[in-house]
């Protein structure tokens, strides 16, 4: 099949041709006819599939005719970095069109995304920036005919549903409404349908990691990973590669471990500011640096089709978001690695993993590093085939963490918006650990990394085996705190 054959617009089949496109890819194939049509839709492929040439297409081709100079057309996107992508997209797509397309999130000023959203036919937004506009009455979606959600898997989180019920109340007039996802998990299913009207749904193949990567298991303590990731880094010959971690902390934090080992390295997390992501995503497409260390949701949107391979730092919480993270590598038919850190702890998912790919994954050992305690004999390759008791024992399931690292990692980010706006928190919900970058605090507590209370930790964090910074603002020790009260106490008597 080729592209010819869905009779699109001619304008826009200039755009195709100027994006090099030849022929379609399956979720194109199957998606296209039908959005054309006017079906509502939910499409679900692996990242790196062509899920947004698979809606920016149509709505193309829809809003050739039609009036100008007003938002006919809005896609929501979690991230900024995805939001900026979609825009790009429509921008080359749409070169012979004449559409205008702006794109709304944090990170940057008001008044340039309010002069866009004047004259734009596109609107790609992220939730918090977008609310912020209709807050203050600069954004008119009252004319919107389309609505896309890409990345469905995290814009249906319980952080994001709030916020797109409310968008969709300003939206009354839509005709369409369309959901792109990499993975759609059976719990939210339930709550995509709240939104589309009998939707048609298109997949394209399993959702399961591409075939081109190969997978690979190193078991750690925890305490370890950092200078075995380093010697992962050295021993290998990788041109791109991408880090994840857990945490916006953690993920700062290994980033200057390995700058400081002399790594070309540098991180991509929520607080940072738009120009400094964009940046870091920047030096990583061009070679400048060799590792970026990123946290899940700010790494939606990263395309970047070289990339070698993906390390997971820590383990991802479920089988489709290790799915996303390994889809960055072994894109375009070109072949991948994923290596995943892990502990005991993360026995039951590594299982479920393994029964979506249809086979064990290969365990390797990085030289110099045992996964057993300090004192014991080495344990074996094999060391997940024994149960760990500290597992849930459901399927895909992995053992609880500790409270404080569960809900940074969950629950919505806070802070205050004023008229600049420099940043939203919730264009890149990661952790509530938001603030741990500039306050000292880390985002996880290392004594709780490895349950059980062993205690381990990172000797460089700085940190006491609580987790807490030993020092205050003013230089002093904690325990400098407990000698005031006492002299306040004897002041008093």
């Amino acid at each position: 099949m080729h592209f010819t054959d869905f009779a699109l617009d001619p304008r826009v089949a200039k755009g195709i041709k100027a994006a090099g496109y030849a022929t379609p890819t399956p979720i194109q194939t199957q998606a296209i006819p039908h959005v054309m049509q006017g079906r509502d839709l939910m499409g679900l492929a692996q990242t790196g599939t062509g899920k947004t040439a698979a809606f920016a297409l149509p709505i193309l081709h829809r809003l050739c005719s039609g009036p100008r100079g007003r938002a006919r057309a809005l896609v929501l996107a979690p991230t900024r970095e995805l939001a900026e992508q979609i825009r790009q997209s429509f921008d080359v797509l749409g070169s012979g069109t004449g559409l205008r397309c702006a794109a709304v999130y944090g990170g940057v000023g008001l008044n340039p995304q309010i002069q866009a959203l004047r004259r734009a036919d596109i609107v790609v937004a992220c939730p918090g920036r977008l609310l912020d506009l209709l807050g203050r009455g600069a954004a008119d979606l009252s004319r919107v005919e389309v609505l896309v959600l890409d990345e469905a898997d995290h814009m249906f989180d319980m952080g994001f549903l709030p916020d797109v019920r409310r968008i969709l109340k300003a939206v009354p007039n839509r005709q369409q409404t369309l959901l792109f996802s990499a993975t759609m998990p059976e719990a939210i299913r339930s709550l995509a349908e709240e939104t589309l009207s009998d939707p048609l749904t298109v997949r394209a193949g399993e959702i399961r990691p591409v075939e081109t990567v190969s997978h690979a298991l190193c078991a750690l303590r925890q305490a370890d990973k950092t200078a075995a990731l380093k010697a992962f880094l050295n021993g290998v010959d990788t041109k791109s590669v991408l880090v994840f971690t857990r945490t916006k902390h953690r993920a700062k934090t290994l980033a200057k471990h390995l700058a400081a080992d002399s790594v070309p390295s540098d991180c991509l997390q929520g607080n940072m500011s738009q120009s400094r992501r964009q940046a870091a995503m920047d030096a990583f497409r061009s070679g400048k640096i060799k590792v970026l260390v990123a946290t899940d949701i700010a790494a939606r949107g990263i395309d970047v089709n070289l990339v070698s391979h993906v390390v997971n730092f820590d383990m991802p919480d479920t089988v489709e978001a290790y799915t996303h993270r390994i889809g960055r590598t072994g894109r375009a038919e070109r072949n991948g690695f994923a290596l995943t850190l892990v502990t005991g702890e993360d026995e039951g998912l590594v299982r479920a993993v393994e029964r979506v790919l249809g086979s064990r994954i290969e365990r390797i050992r990085i030289p110099g590093f045992s996964p057993a305690p300090a004192g014991t004999a080495p344990q074996p390759a094999r060391d997940f085939d024994r149960p760990d008791r500290r597992t849930s024992g459901r399927p895909g399931s992995r053992a609880p963490r500790s409270g404080r690292e569960n809900r940074e990692e969950h629950a919505p980010a806070r802070s205050g918006r004023s008229g600049r706006d420099a940043r939203d928190p919730r264009d890149a919900r990661e952790t509530r650990g938001s603030r741990d970058a500039g306050n000292g605090r880390g985002a996880a507590n290392p004594a709780r990394e490895t349950r059980g209370g062993r205690n381990e930790r990172e000797s460089r964090d700085g940190r006491d085996t609580r987790g807490r910074d030993s020092r205050r603002p003013d230089g002093r020790r904690n325990d400098d705190r407990r000698g005031d009260d006492r002299r306040r106490e004897a002041r008093a008597a």
